[in-house]
């Protein structure tokens, strides 16, 4: 009886050692980026009326505190015509030089393009958006885009679709 009394006592000290050993890494972590985490900010350098047929360079200028962050871990460009983000397009962004990311793509036809530039950089991620005007599109026809990115969690709608 002795020895399984002291069996549970070196259990229970070994299991609340290693609870406290994790939850000292997770506070280590939290008070190291706690109150100074600098906003990770991505201006987007692609031009907003461009030509048909011709390659079109998405550019991405990502700074952080005023310095321009060359170690991002990821710049991807999203990109698709309006109305049709389903049949949209996901090119990755390489470093070209001073924190601009790039990515080359054509437009085949007038048209209005939407483009996120998805980027990832320090923990921190974040998603501008730009509209992008390919020739002489008929804007009658064109389908506005006004998804700004976030995630609908609206439960409502979701539970009236399954009665």
């Amino acid at each position: 009886m002795k020895k399984l009394l002291i069996s549970l006592a070196v259990i229970a000290g070994v299991l609340a050692g290693c609870n406290n050993a994790n939850s000292s890494k997770t506070d280590d972590s939290t008070s190291h980026n706690e109150g100074t985490t600098v906003e990770v900010k991505v201006a987007i350098q692609t031009p907003e009326k461009v030509k048909v047929g011709k390659d079109i360079e998405l550019a991405a200028h990502v700074t952080q505190g005023g310095e321009n962050v060359d170690d991002a871990d990821e710049v991807k460009f999203e990109v698709w015509e309006s109305g049709n983000r389903d049949n949209g397009q996901m090119l990755e962004g390489k470093l070209d030089k001073d924190g601009i990311y790039k990515a080359t793509t054509k437009f085949d036809h007038d048209g209005v393009y939407y483009m996120y530039a998805h980027t990832t950089a320090r923990g921190l991620h974040t998603m501008p958006k730009q509209k992008i005007v390919a020739g002489n599109p008929d804007m009658s026809k064109v389908k506005e885009d006004n998804d700004d990115g976030s995630m609908n969690m609206d439960m409502d709608d979701s539970s009236s679709e399954d009665h």
